[in-house]
């Protein structure tokens, strides 16, 4: 009598594919000189948490734990308040659906559907292939002399994004190298490994190419916190490999060499001679302190900005920034944020708004970086996963220094808040060391019982 054949496991369709098509739709050209709003992926990250909840419904569990629902639905309570001061109910209903898509929805949807490190990793790759496609387009456009336009030339590296949003491409690609960087540094595979740090090394060209000065800042902060986090002797190491690869990109191949030292050069031109859009930057910081100064509780309201700009900012302020290049005709493009996240919410939220929101963002740090310790301390797989979810979380917040949320590019923002608060939240909790235990919320667990559960 012949044996039967095993039956096979089918394929396993992970349910965090659905975030993996978010990401890719932004790999799509956006119409040229289009507004910079929301674009097709902020409507499929829609259908995205509607998916995870009616699988929710189906499958008739807790969604989230205590700690989880805290930290994720810290920000609703001054999105709501600010929401009521709003100038007009349109403005206030505008503004809250978009930063709970951004800061609560898309992320728990995402903390949802993200099943285990395999799922996890999937959407870091993701980040990764995103960064290399918008990258190509960058490097394309600055040798062709098809990008936006930088000091009278069409040479800045935007990606598919356009002129309109010219941190769209920086964004993607920062994503990507911090990505990159934190699976080189895992305890994957050596072809993983290898392959990641080609990745990371070959998105410095586009990243430069941006002259993003916030980015590169944020760059440079997170991937040095990511070096230190994986130990010190691979971080000497690694540094030394990246300033060998950016001595043969600048030095050697001449790319970009006066442009770019000129822009390295003003970030520290604050005071002494700096350009206009650091004028502007800096007046709109100091009318966003002032419109708290009148309501430091609860701020102007959602959408406030704009409408309150004028009445606290200083006669330096430029009228709008000029746009052009990259398909796009030229316009002035009105100055509608003071491209600073924490002066935005403290401006139109108030202290209130704020603490919410960035005592969140702290929590997940914290939480971030004590599971970090717990795997180290383990000496067991997911080290990558530790990385990649601590250094978005420290780019982001380094960022929001010089950015605020707009544009298409917003979304990979809500996707990347996420992914550190899986890590956080559920993947940190879940640790499982060489010798076959696991530990779980500071108990050890059997790697058998971990999968029980």
């Amino acid at each position: 009598m012949a044996l039967d054949p095993p039956l096979r496991r089918p394929p396993r369709f992970s349910p965090a594919l659905p975030v993996v098509a978010v990401v890719a739709l932004l790999a799509l050209p956006l119409p040229p000189g289009g507004e910079g709003g929301a674009g097709p992926a902020d409507a499929l990250s829609a259908l995205v948490v509607g998916y995870c909840a009616v699988r929710l419904l189906r499958e008739r569990r807790r969604p989230l734990s205590r700690t989880a629902a805290l930290v994720l639905g810290l920000p609703v309570a001054g999105l709501s308040l600010a929401a009521m001061n709003a100038l007009s109910p349109g403005a206030g209903v505008t503004g809250l659906g978009r930063y709970l898509q951004i800061f609560v929805l898309v992320p728990a949807a995402v903390v949802l559907l993200v099943r285990g490190r395999a799922d996890f990793r999937l959407l870091a790759w993701s980040f990764v292939a995103l960064a290399a496609w918008q990258g190509g387009i960058g490097v394309h456009q600055y040798v062709t002399g098809t990008g936006a336009s930088y000091q009278g030339e069409d040479i800045r590296a935007v990606g598919t994004f356009g002129a309109a949003d010219v941190m769209g491409m920086a964004t993607a690609v920062s994503f990507g190298l911090v990505c990159a960087v934190g699976l080189a540094l895992g305890r994957s595979s050596a072809r993983e490994r290898t392959f990641a740090a080609v990745c990371a090394l070959a998105l410095l060209l586009p990243l430069a190419l941006s002259f993003s000065r916030g980015a590169w800042i944020a760059g440079t902060v997170a991937v040095t916190a990511q070096l230190l986090l994986a130990g010190v002797r691979r971080a000497l190491k690694t540094g030394a490999v990246v300033v060998a690869a950016c001595v043969v990109l600048v030095g050697g191949f001449g790319v970009g060499t006066a442009m770019l030292q000129e822009r390295i050069g003003s970030i520290t031109q604050v005071t002494a001679a700096p350009d206009q859009s650091v004028t502007d930057r800096y007046t709109m910081w100091a009318a966003a302190v002032d419109m708290w100064r009148g309501r430091p509780l609860t701020g102007v309201g959602l959408k406030g900005f704009p409408e309150y700009r004028d009445g606290h900012a200083s006669l330096a302020l430029s009228s709008g920034s000029d746009t052009e290049g990259a398909g796009a005709a030229f316009r002035r493009q009105p100055l509608l944020s003071p491209h600073n996240m924490y002066l935005l919410v403290l401006g139109e939220q108030g202290l209130i708004g704020l603490l919410c929101l960035a005592g969140g963002w702290l929590a997940l740090l914290v939480c971030a970086l004590r599971g970090l310790w717990r795997i180290r301390a383990a000496g067991g797989p997911g080290l990558e996963c530790a990385l990649v979810a601590c250094g978005l979380l420290v780019w982001q917040l380094v960022d929001f220094v010089y950015a605020d949320i707009g544009g298409p590019s917003t979304v990979l923002t809500a996707v990347c808040f996420g992914l550190v608060a899986w890590w956080a939240l559920v993947g940190g909790d879940e640790i499982t060391p060489r010798d076959g235990t696991g530990v779980r919320g500071g108990r050890t667990v059997t790697t058998g019982e971990a999968a029980l559960r």
